[in-house]
């Protein structure tokens, strides 16, 4: 018998040592950081484990099992099992691998940048899954037209909605059914669930920052809450909010399993999450049950009669490790955009092209005059923005502040779509005052 693991058990050391003694072999493909001890398995396969010289250290857990099955192929041929003519096409798995390394939010170097284009191009020829397919028709969008976005924003939520709320086995159903009828059934079911994700994490968001407003002090280097109403499944998303906010690392809790309580955090740059976990650990022995992750994001495990000391303990690592400068939120931008290159052709190739995580898209400044603004989706603020002679429509996402009328913009260059029909947008991700700044 024989356990192979997907993403995950790189730090399994005590639930490796019960497979063997249970008579069960353990190969574990991961790509999460090590502890100081890795488990007793038949092989491991992980980019990061030490003494490892593959050169891309950037791979998603999808992406580390791809290489698997290549190099099993491969062995496979030379066995004489398979020819070239009858191996498996494992191109087929592309637009999946595309999804999960975008999803997970690995960064996109160029390995990476290669896979995600390599499946973006089978879903824009009519080559996905049906599952893909019908995730993306149930969000209204065009698979010949998907984009990384498309991975990040529309598919990903949906698949991990099962998880955080129901039943994850009902996403990877989705994704490997070869039932077109019963992928969009279950895509429906998802999109239902990601709905009421949305509601979830709203209500948790309100609940935070009134809480956080309440308490933070102006030295305070990290945020770490908990409610005992809290869902588990949404505490990540919650995490990720707090920190674009505050720009400070955070941790939420929510109530697991009996008397623990399981978190999620996000990290800001130059702030080693999972680093920073293993220091409360070593310094705290018995503070934490279990932790994990990456550099920006790591889960952990407490007793609800530890949260006050966690936090304590968490709150003096990051006073230690932070200083003033890495709090406050830069902006970098790419300059001015030359308002005569504003056409469709321009924006629809920075539109296709792939960005993420570690390699985003190219963020431009410049002045407005704001000519009209509106709430939208309750959440969102649409913008009509003159520059020159010029119009140009723009929206601000998660932001219902109202806008100065003369603003500095830093923003991106999209394309947004109604009823069929493309057209250039900008993408605000923070304005300014531009007469304060004069």
């Amino acid at each position: 018998r024989v356990i192979v693991t997907v993403d995950n058990g790189i730090a399994s050391v005590d639930g490796v040592a019960r497979a063997r003694e249970l008579a069960i072999d353990v190969i574990v493909t991961d790509h999460h950081l090590s502890g100081d001890t890795l488990p007793d398995t038949l092989t491991i396969v992980n980019p990061n484990q030490p003494g490892c010289t593959f050169p891309s250290k950037a791979l998603a857990g999808c992406g580390v099992m791809f290489y698997v099955l290549l190099a099993l192929r491969a062995r496979l041929r030379e066995r004489a099992v398979y020819t070239s003519e009858t191996q498996p096409d494992l191109n087929d798995l592309l637009s999946l691998v595309a999804l999960g390394t975008v999803a997970d939010v690995v960064p996109l170097d160029a390995l990476n940048r290669r896979l995600v284009e390599a499946g973006l191009r089978r879903i824009r020829d009519g080559k996905a899954q049906p599952g893909i397919n019908a995730l993306l028709e149930v969000a209204a969008r065009s698979a010949s037209k998907a984009t990384a976005y498309d991975f990040g924003f529309i598919l990903g939520p949906r698949i991990n909605a099962a998880g955080r709320l129901d039943d994850i086995s009902l996403g990877i159903e989705c994704l490997l059914t070869d039932d077109a009828a019963r992928a969009l059934e279950i895509a429906t079911q998802l999109d239902q669930l990601n709905r009421e994700r949305r509601s979830i994490e709203a209500g948790m968001r309100d609940e935070a920052d009134h809480m956080i407003r309440a308490e933070i002090t102006p030295d305070q280097r990290a945020i770490v809450v908990m409610d005992s109403t809290w869902h588990q499944g949404v505490v990540g998303i919650v995490a990720g909010r707090l920190r674009e906010t505050y720009h400070r690392p955070s941790i939420v809790f929510a109530p697991g399993e009996g008397t623990e309580l399981k978190g999620s955090g996000r990290s800001i740059p130059g702030f080693h999450l999972r680093d920073a976990l293993d220091l409360v650990s070593k310094r705290h022995p018995q503070l934490m049950r279990k932790f994990g992750g990456h550099a920006m994001a790591a889960g952990v495990t407490i007793t609800n009669a530890n949260f006050a000391r966690f936090a304590k303990a968490f709150e003096a690592v990051a006073s230690e490790l932070l200083t003033p400068a890495m709090l406050e939120q830069r902006v970098e931008s790419d300059g001015s955009f030359n308002a005569e290159d504003f056409d469709f052709e321009t924006a629809a190739a920075l539109h296709n092209h792939v960005w993420g995580q570690a390699f985003p898209p190219p963020l431009f400044d410049d002045e407005f005059t704001v000519v009209d603004a509106r709430i939208v989706a309750l959440k969102h603020t649409k913008l009509r923005l003159k520059r020159g002679a010029r119009f140009f429509d723009a929206i601000r996402f998660n932001c219902t502040e109202a806008p100065p009328g003369q603003l500095r913009a830093a923003y991106k260059l999209s394309l947004s779509e109604w009823q069929g029909e493309q057209r250039v947008e900008l993408i605000i991700e923070h304005w300014w005052d531009a007469a304060a700044l004069a």
